[in-house]
């Protein structure tokens, strides 16, 4: 009988990935997606580009909250998470060419809040 269980439930945890496929875990808790630190300069550009042609990133213009600092890693970690979590937080929306990552660590800051 817990052979049979624990086969259900890996059937059920594969069919929930395969038909769902969101990155948000099995407890209820949420994620996110940043740049990968290895990412150069020239994806982060890309990334930014491809996220802000899709979803509005205004929150990361000058004098908005998620401005500072003013770098391509930060930007491109916001603009890539705005995509992710307006897509539904499914893994492929957070690949960006393999330059995403998904976290479980919520990684607002001061007034820039990760939604």
């Amino acid at each position: 009988m817990a052979k049979a269980s624990a086969l259900l439930s890996l059937f059920f945890l594969l069919f929930s990935f395969i038909l769902g496929g969101t990155s948000v875990m099995a407890n209820g808790q949420k994620s996110w997606c940043v740049a990968k630190p290895s990412s150069d300069q020239a994806t982060l550009l890309a990334n930014i580009n491809f996220a802000c042609s899709k979803v509005d990133c205004r929150v990361m213009q000058k004098g908005c909250p998620c401005f500072s600092p003013d770098n391509l890693m930060n930007h491109a970690s916001i603009a890539m998470n705005l995509y992710y979590q307006a897509k539904g937080r499914n893994k492929w929306n957070c690949d960006f060419r393999g330059s995403g990552l998904i976290v479980v660590t919520n990684p607002s800051y001061a007034d820039c809040i990760y939604d």
